[in-house]
């Protein structure tokens, strides 16, 4: 029988520093800034677990939600409303980052059998930022969410007026429209075991508004040199998207490109 995949979201609240003990403070801030500061911050973090299987015939159930939800509130005991670095066992050689608070759930969840065969958990530190961890010892994917506004029209010059009206409706009006688009970018890779990081995030940050949203917040889509005469539907810039971040990023770091272009439309992309 084919298997099926369930998530469950649950939430928990915890604080955590970034400190290299081997670092003096001039290195530790420039490595991890406002996150070395005294004596620590917090985050209300969202942790998705997903756990996979066939459905029991006598239940239709993967697992039965009731009982993953007890056990998971009982395994995040140990973390809510704790200072990861100072109340958890598991921080006082590694740096609580999200990578690595991410791998430190999943070795806690897998020795809890009850909860299902488990697939994969995604850490979220904020609406912006999550880690996400597969059990692949030393590799995890970290994906940060960004923002551009921008116009566009969707026209071929391939087809005549009338075709273009019948493919694309609305989207072909004669004066641009816009959209508030929602872009993602999934960094893949080993974690620094010095860090506790997969990618310097400052520096991540810096290279998507350098490429991206520099050029293309606020502006006509079909005005760029490099997309003009391309269709700017969710699919080709996607791809463009790709095109300019993966010529800037470490090789073999970016894993995929997310973009949402309305709250029902999400196209992606992995070169």
């Amino acid at each position: 029988m084919p298997e099926v995949r369930l998530t469950k979201r649950i939430e928990f609240a915890a604080a955590h520093r970034y400190c290299h003990p081997a670092w003096d403070e001039a290195r530790n801030r420039a490595v991890f800034g406002a996150c070395f500061n005294e004596p620590g911050h917090g985050h209300n973090y969202m942790l998705e677990v997903t756990v996979a299987g066939e459905v029991d015939p006598q239940t239709g159930m993967v697992v039965n939600l009731y009982d993953l939800k007890r056990e998971l509130k009982e395994i995040l005991e140990e973390f809510d409303h704790k200072h990861l670095n100072l109340d958890t066992p598991y921080f006082r050689d590694r740096i609580p980052t999200t990578e690595n608070i991410a791998v430190v759930l999943w070795h806690v969840l897998t020795a809890r059998p009850e909860i299902g065969r488990l697939e994969k958990i995604r850490l979220f530190e904020d609406e912006d930022l999550s880690a996400e961890f597969m059990g692949v010892e030393g590799q995890a994917g970290l994906t940060k969410r960004y923002h551009f506004a921008a116009a566009h029209r969707l026209d071929s010059r391939s087809v005549s007026d009338e075709q273009n009206r019948r493919l694309f409706g609305k989207c072909h009006s004669p004066g641009s429209h816009g959209h508030n688009y929602v872009l993602y970018v999934t960094a893949q890779g080993e974690i620094d075991p010095i860090t506790g990081m997969l990618v310097d995030i400052p520096a991540l940050d810096r290279t998507v508004t350098e490429q991206i949203l520099r050029r293309l917040d606020h502006q006509d889509l079909d005005r760029d040199p490099e997309l003009a005469g391309r269709i700017t539907s969710g699919e080709n810039l996607a791809r463009f998207l790709w095109d300019l971040l993966v010529k800037a990023l470490p090789a073999g770091r970016l894993e995929r490109i997310g973009l949402s272009e309305t709250r029902g439309a999400y196209y992606e992309y992995r070169g």
